[in-house]
């Protein structure tokens, strides 16, 4: 749990979400959907861990406003498609 961390621990966790952000809105805008808002969730009561999802967001997307978790289902990329989506974030960073 996050109280659990020592203060430089949650000073380093911060930063390391900060940088998370700054990536989900370069891959957004690489995929032409561009961020309006960052979601910084720590959700996860299955696995006995500490995680943190940090989630880009913008009017249109499937969920909005609300949570994305249970929205939809997941629907895996092919691998062509993933393959492509891969080569295009690298070719954007």
């Amino acid at each position: 749990e996050l109280e659990d961390l020592a203060q430089g621990e949650r000073d380093v966790l911060m930063e390391e979400i900060l940088r998370a952000g700054v990536a989900v809105r370069a891959i957004g805008e690489a995929m032409g959907r561009p961020v309006s808002k960052l979601n910084v969730g720590q959700l996860g009561n299955v696995k006995p861990q500490l995680h943190l999802h940090v989630i880009g967001r913008a009017p249109g997307d499937p969920a909005w406003p609300g949570p994305v978790w249970g929205h939809s289902p997941a629907v895996p990329y092919t691998a062509d498609r993933r393959g492509a989506r891969i080569a295009h974030f690298r070719a954007a960073t």
